[in-house]
């Protein structure tokens, strides 16, 4: 069984304002996204960034086999979503979400506007049968790192709404964050040894930020810790990042400003982790994922074929 992430970059049909701008390059970007796909031939891949549903559909059209979607009915203002894509074993949807937890209360978004009360995009869970046990997966999209300014802006007027800025985008992450955990709390039910569960996605950020530490779970434990083979309490409710299983040369899902960094990750339950037998980013044995260098103007790649993410996966035995 092999699981997946990959944000597949303004996923719209073309003619709209972030799409592609003609049928020519919308099909050579459908061609790029088919040809990872099938090459990587995952049993079940969450995906983001999906602008039209209709698009999807148009990608699973162009791949061989069975092949069945899920998708979020809850998008962000420019309407991209996650959803998955599975290839012989129908979804089931067990959750679609964007609720901030009870007791989280609401975090400031920007200068002027209303307190954000829940997730910008929504959080999407679904089960399928596994080889030896069912497997539940959530996929999200967490607010982005790319800053925007009033007005659409993509550069600040001063360092000072810079930092205004990066601090309210770093609000909604961890309020994010911190709603996907509950999510995830849901659905491993305390019981992480027995049930196969992975959380899939773009976290928009890096393996210790800590944004991305607030999913784990209780401390310990970690890959490559001498703790990581004792089992303990928390294994019931820990999920592990399995960054650590990825070669060194090849641990990044994108490339900004010329920085290598691993943004997309796949966090799995106690059952699942100890059954890994590879993990890695772009394409099983390729070598280390050619990716664009991207900055903080999105639509200079507006219609760009693939994908400026490269897809983060692991397989796991029986």
């Amino acid at each position: 069984m092999l699981l997946a992430t990959w944000n597949l970059e303004n996923l719209y049909r073309p003619g709209g304002p972030f799409g592609p701008k003609d049928k020519a390059a919308y099909e050579a970007k459908l061609a790029a996204l088919a040809a990872v796909v099938t090459e990587l031939g995952p049993t079940l891949l969450g995906v983001q960034e999906v602008g039209d549903p209709e698009a999807l559909e148009d990608l699973a059209g162009l791949l061989d086999g069975g092949w069945h979607l899920a998708l979020s009915k809850h998008a962000d203002s420019r309407g991209i979503r996650v959803g998955f894509l599975s290839r012989g074993l129908v979804p089931e949807v067990v959750a679609d979400t964007t609720a901030f937890p009870d007791l989280l209360r609401p975090v400031q978004g920007d200068d002027d506007g209303e307190p954000v009360t829940r997730a910008g995009r929504g959080f999407l869970a679904v089960r399928i049968s596994g080889p030896s046990a069912p497997l539940t997966a959530a996929v999200c999209h967490l607010k982005s790192k790319l800053l925007s300014y009033p007005g659409g802006r993509f550069q600040p007027r001063d360092e000072g709404e810079r930092a205004r800025y990066g601090a309210y985008a770093l609000y909604r992450r961890a309020a994010e964050a911190t709603a996907l955990r509950a999510l995830a709390d849901e659905l491993l039910g305390g019981e992480g040894r027995e049930r196969d569960v992975a959380v899939l996605g773009d976290l928009n950020d890096e393996v210790q930020a800590a944004t991305t530490q607030i999913l784990l779970g209780p401390p310990g434990s970690e890959i490559g810790t001498p703790g990581f083979g004792q089992p303990d309490r928390g294994d019931a409710t820990r999920l592990w990042d399995v960054a650590p299983l990825i070669p060194a040369d090849r641990r990044y899902s994108r490339v900004t400003s010329g920085r290598r960094e691993l943004i997309d990750h796949v966090l799995v339950s106690h059952r699942l982790v100890h059954r890994i037998t590879e993990a890695g980013t772009g394409l099983p044995g390729a070598g280390a994922p050619r990716l664009p260098s991207v900055d903080t103007e999105p639509a200079a790649r507006r219609g760009a074929p693939g994908s400026d993410h490269a897809p983060v996966w692991v397989r796991v035995g029986a």
